[in-house]
């Protein structure tokens, strides 16, 4: 029903458009009475909780960053079976984003092309609404995902994190600096080590107890992750997430002119299953098994989920499958999940 809803009504409306108007209706569900409803429907079994970062996930599948930007959405996403969410990502100063248009669909390929560019209304903000949700029954677990000011120089970049840090640390039940976006000018080359550490160092010394994870891209070459994934042990990270979204164009179903017209962004979706999988066993080299290691990209059923935890994911996010598969994507999966452990245990 819904694949049919979506090529006929939500593929009608510019992207960010359509976006804006399912996040009316996920926003909505946070509501008392519909939204304890909703949950008893969509919650997922006892038997998925996971431990990890101190912290108690009733499900290992989470929204990923990106979905929610301004962290208006958390309630209503963890009605619909997320076991976690991931806002932001967050700036320290409010800013607009890239021009629009900034948002683009492959369909053939159930894709997305994104240069967002941090679009949030800063750190301040964020962190006046992670108040309010604090108090939220059931609520998800809630992980806070930090940039660098696109007015700021690189060089300042340390400062400006620190800012985030002081306002969000202690409202999030865990951190994430995200160093891997490729739409924010100069910020991938803070996975540089000699930029990256420092960085990584100062924020988890500002974080206090909250858990700091560092967030990298899919377009590093193997012995780069290898290199970052043992600078989060040595610092004491809490962990890493693998992916964020590709440069990447290759092998994509749409049409060429499609994709050019759509121009440069990150690239999000299944396409970018195989690399994000091939970045979660390497990292998993390099770091010990208790290091929280959440796996992102090309995730869509229950069995990609299965198939990455299996590889050494500790937790697995999703997002652009969402706008292909529908509100009930997360219940989706879990039940899923459900069937697949069950299964196993016959066996």
């Amino acid at each position: 029903m819904y694949p049919l809803f979506f090529r006929l009504i939500l593929t009608r409306f510019d992207p960010e458009r359509a976006h804006h108007l399912a996040f009316m209706v996920i926003r909505a569900l946070a509501a008392p009475g519909i939204g304890r409803l909703l949950h008893r429907f969509t919650r997922p079994h006892r038997s998925l909780t996971v431990e990890a970062l101190g912290l108690r996930f009733p499900s290992p599948f989470g929204m990923a960053a990106g979905f929610d930007k301004e962290g208006s959405g958390i309630a209503g996403l963890g009605r619909l079976g997320f076991g976690h969410v991931e806002v932001g990502t967050i700036t320290a100063l409010p800013q607009p984003g890239n021009p629009k248009p900034r948002l683009f669909r492959l369909i053939p390929d159930r894709a997305v092309i994104n240069r967002m560019g941090f679009n949030n209304q800063g750190a301040e903000a964020a962190r006046r609404r992670l108040h309010a949700v604090q108090s939220v029954a059931r609520r998800p677990v809630i992980g806070v995902n930090i940039g660098k000011s696109r007015v700021v120089e690189v060089e300042d970049a340390v400062a400006d994190y620190l800012r985030s840090t002081a306002m969000l640390a202690p409202l999030a039940d865990y951190l994430v600096v995200n160093v891997s976006s490729p739409n924010t000018p100069g910020l991938r080359g803070l996975q540089e080590l000699d930029r990256l550490e420092p960085l990584l160092s100062a924020v988890r010394g500002a974080a206090g107890r909250t858990p700091v994870l560092v967030k990298i891209a899919p377009d590093l070459e193997d012995d780069q992750v290898r290199r970052v994934g043992a600078l989060a042990v040595r610092l004491g990270l809490a962990g890493v997430i693998a992916t964020n979204t590709t440069l990447s164009r290759a092998g994509l179903q749409t049409e060429p002119k499609t994709v050019e017209a759509a121009g440069a962004g990150g690239l999000s979706g299944a396409p970018l299953a195989a690399r994000a999988l091939e970045v979660l066993r390497v990292v998993r080299e390099v770091v010990p098994s208790e290091l929280c290691v959440i796996s992102v990209g090309g995730v869509e059923t229950a069995e990609d989920v299965q198939e990455r935890i299996d590889a050494g994911a500790t937790l697995v996010q999703g997002y652009t499958a969402f706008l292909y598969r529908g509100p009930l994507w997360a219940r989706s999966v879990n039940r899923g999940l459900l069937r697949i452990r069950r299964g196993t245990a016959r066996a």
